[in-house]
C-alpha cells in the first residue's frame, strides 16, 4: 500500500527538474555569487585588525543588534566572523523566500491549476506529487550548502576554515528545509496558492521579528525562532553545529504532519475553512481596479509592513554614520564623498538611492500581475464583460504608479521617524523629500514594464535584468569606478541627490517625458496585440 501512495515519485521529480531547469540554476548561482562577493567585498573593505575592530564597536548598537543578531567573536572580529555576522541571518530570510515560492508553486500553485489532478490520472500514487516536490526542494537546498560552503573555503581567507565555510552552506541549507516544510504544511491547511504564501512568509517575518527582539531584549525568545537557531551556529568563531539538527528535526516534523494532512484531505480543499465572500459583489469590486486591487491586496500590505521596517532598521543607525564611515575610505567611496557635506547627509543620500530601487520591486509586480492572469487565461473572462483593454490595462498601471508612491513613502517614513528618533540634525520631511523625487526614474520602470506587456510580454524579464544593473551600478558604483556611459543608462542615476545636492528639474522632467511615451506605446501596443501574447 505504502509503495502505491508513492508510485513513480521519481518520473514526477525529474518532471519538476525540468520545470525548473533555469528558476533553480539561476537561484543557486545568484545567492552562491553575492555571497562570495561578499566575502571577497570585507577583505578590501576591512584589510587591517584596527579596522574591523572598529566596526566590532558598531556592532553592538542596538539596532544593528536587530538587525543581524548579537555580535560573537568581537574581541577579534576576523573577516570570518564578520562574514557570519553580518551575512548569515539576511542571507537565511533570502533562502526561506527561494525555498516558500519552490514550494508553494509545486504543490498549492500547481493543485489550484488542475495539474495535480491531471498527474492525479495517471498511474501516480496520492502522495507522490508531494513527496517529489520535497525530494526535488531537498536536493535544492543540499547543492545550496555544498555550493557556499566551497565557493567560501576556496577564497582561501585566512580566517575562514573549511569546517566553518561547510557549517555556513550547512545552516543555510538546513533553514531552507525547515521553510520548505513549513510551506509544505501550510499548503495542506490553505486551499489556495495565496494563502499558502501569506502564512508561510507570515511564519518567515515571525521568525525574524522574534529572533530581533529577543537578540535585544529576551534571547529566550530568540530560541523560538529557527533564524536565531542559524544565529546560534556562531560559524568561523565556536562552529557549533548542534542547532543543524534542530532545525532539520523539526523540519521532519512538518513534513511528516504535511503528508499525514495531505493523505486525508480532499484535492483542491483545506483544513483552514476559507472567508465567505459577500453574495453580491461591491460596485467597487465590480470594476477592473477594484478586482485588480483585491488580487493585490495582501502583496501590498506585506510589501508595505517590510519597506517601512527596513527603512526604519536603516534610519536607527543614522547617528553612528559618522563614526562608522570615518576613518575608512574604502567605505567613503560608497557615498561618492562631497567635500564639506556631512556624511549623514550623504549616507542618507545613498540609501534613498537604494531604497528606490527596492520600492520599484511591488511596483513592477503590481504591474506585472496583469501577465499572470493573461498567462492563466483569466483575462479573458474579464475582457468578454464590457471592459475595454485600455481600462484593463490602466487598472493595474494605476495600482503600480500609487504602490510605488505608497512604498516609497513608507519607505521614506520608516528611516524618518527612526532617524529623528535617535537623532535631530534632519528633519522628517527631508527624508520624504529625498525619497519622492525617485518617482520618475521608477516611472520609467513601470513604463518599461506596461511596454513589454503591450508589445512582448514574453520579453518582460528583462524589465527585471534592468533593474537588477541599476541596482549593482547605483550600489557599487563609487567603489568600482564605473564609466559614465554604464552610469548614465539607468534612469535612477540621473535624479538629484537630495538633500546633499540641488534639486535639478530638467533630468526629472526628461524621465517623465520618457516614462510617458513608454507608457502610451504599452497602451497603444496592448490594444492591438493578440491577447494570449
Amino acid at each position: 500500500m505504502s509503495k502505491q501512495l508513492y508510485a513513480n515519485t521519481g518520473k514526477l521529480s525529474r518532471f519538476i527538474i525540468r520545470r525548473d531547469r533555469i528558476r533553480i540554476p539561476v537561484w543557486l548561482i545568484a545567492l552562491t555569487a553575492v555571497t562570495v562577493a561578499t566575502a571577497t567585498a570585507f577583505t578590501h573593505l576591512y584589510p587591517t585588525q584596527a579596522e574591523r575592530q572598529a566596526l566590532a564597536g558598531v556592532m553592538t548598537n542596538p539596532a544593528m543588534t536587530a538587525m543581524v543578531g548579537p555580535g560573537y567573536g568581537l574581541d577579534h572580529y576576523t573577516i570570518g566572523a564578520m562574514m557570519a555576522h553580518q551575512m548569515l541571518v539576511f542571507t537565511a530570510v533570502i533562502v526561506g523566500i527561494m525555498n516558500i515560492l519552490l514550494v508553494t508553486r509545486h504543490t498549492r500553485a500547481d493543485e489550484e491549476q488542475g495539474r495535480i489532478e491531471l498527474i492525479r490520472s495517471l498511474p501516480t500514487g496520492r502522495l507522490s506529487h508531494l513527496a517529489a516536490a520535497i525530494l526535488v526542494i531537498c536536493g535544492v537546498n543540499v547543492l545550496l550548502a555544498l555550493m557556499h560552503g566551497l565557493g567560501l573555503y576556496l577564497l582561501h581567507i585566512e580566517s575562514m576554515d573549511l569546517e566553518g565555510s561547510l557549517l555556513y552552506g550547512v545552516a543555510l541549507g538546513a533553514i531552507g528545509m525547515f521553510f520548505a516544510a513549513v510551506t509544505a504544511f501550510f499548503a495542506q491547511l490553505s486551499e489556495s496558492s495565496r494563502g499558502t504564501l501569506g502564512l508561510s512568509f507570515a511564519a518567515l517575518g515571525l521568525a525574524y521579528m522574534l529572533r530581533a527582539i529577543g537578540d535585544v531584549s529576551n534571547e529566550t525568545l530568540s530560541w523560538l525562532s529557527p533564524l536565531g537557531w542559524v544565529h546560534a551556529t556562531e560559524v568561523y568563531v565556536n562552529n557549533v553545529w548542534w542547532p543543524i539538527l534542530l532545525m532539520l528535526g523539526t523540519a521532519l516534523v512538518f513534513a511528516i504532519l504535511a503528508f499525514y494532512l495531505h493523505a486525508r484531505r480532499d484535492l483542491e480543499a483545506g483544513f483552514l475553512p476559507s472567508k465567505p465572500g459577500r453574495k453580491h459583489a461591491s460596485p467597487f469590486l465590480q470594476t477592473p481596479l477594484g478586482l485588480a486591487l483585491r488580487i493585490q491586496r495582501t502583496g501590498m500590505v506585506a510589501w508595505g509592513i517590510g519597506l517601512f521596517i527596513l527603512g526604519a532598521s536603516y534610519g536607527s543607525v543614522l547617528g553612528d554614520t559618522e563614526a562608522f564611515f570615518a576613518d575608512n575610505e574604502i567605505l567613503q567611496e560608497f557615498l561618492n564623498p562631497v567635500e564639506g557635506m556631512p556624511l549623514t547627509e550623504q549616507f542618507v543620500a545613498k540609501l534613498m538611492s537604494v531604497i528606490s530601487i527596492f520600492c520599484t520591486i511591488p511596483a513592477l509586480m503590481f504591474v506585472f500581475k496583469l501577465k499572470g492572469e493573461e498567462k492563466n487565461n483569466r483575462t479573458e473572462q474579464v475582457l468578454a464583460r464590457a471592459v475595454s483593454r485600455t481600462r484593463l490595462l490602466g487598472s493595474y498601471f494605476i495600482i503600480a504608479f500609487a504602490g510605488g508612491l505608497l512604498m516609497l513613502s513608507l519607505a521614506a517614513a520608516g528611516m524618518g521617524v527612526a532617524a529623528t528618533a535617535a537623532m535631530d540634525s534632519i528633519p522628517f520631511g527631508t527624508f520624504m523629500q529625498a525619497a519622492w523625487v525617485y518617482l520618475p526614474a521608477m516611472w520609467v520602470m513601470i513604463g518599461m514594464a506596461v511596454l513589454f506587456i503591450g508589445v512582448a510580454p514574453q520579453f518582460s524579464g528583462f524589465t527585471w535584468l534592468y533593474l537588477i544593473y541599476s541596482f549593482v551600478v547605483v550600489y557599487l558604483g563609487g567603489l568600482f569606478q564605473f564609466p559614465d556611459w554604464m552610469v548614465n543608462v539607468t534612469p535612477f542615476s540621473h535624479i538629484p541627490q537630495l538633500p546633499i545636492e540641488e534639486m535639478a528639474f530638467t533630468p526629472v522632467i526628461m524621465l517623465t517625458v520618457i516614462a510617458l511615451v513608454l507608457i502610451a506605446s504599452g497602451f497603444i501596443g496592448y490594444n492591438k496585440r493578440d491577447i494570449t501574447g
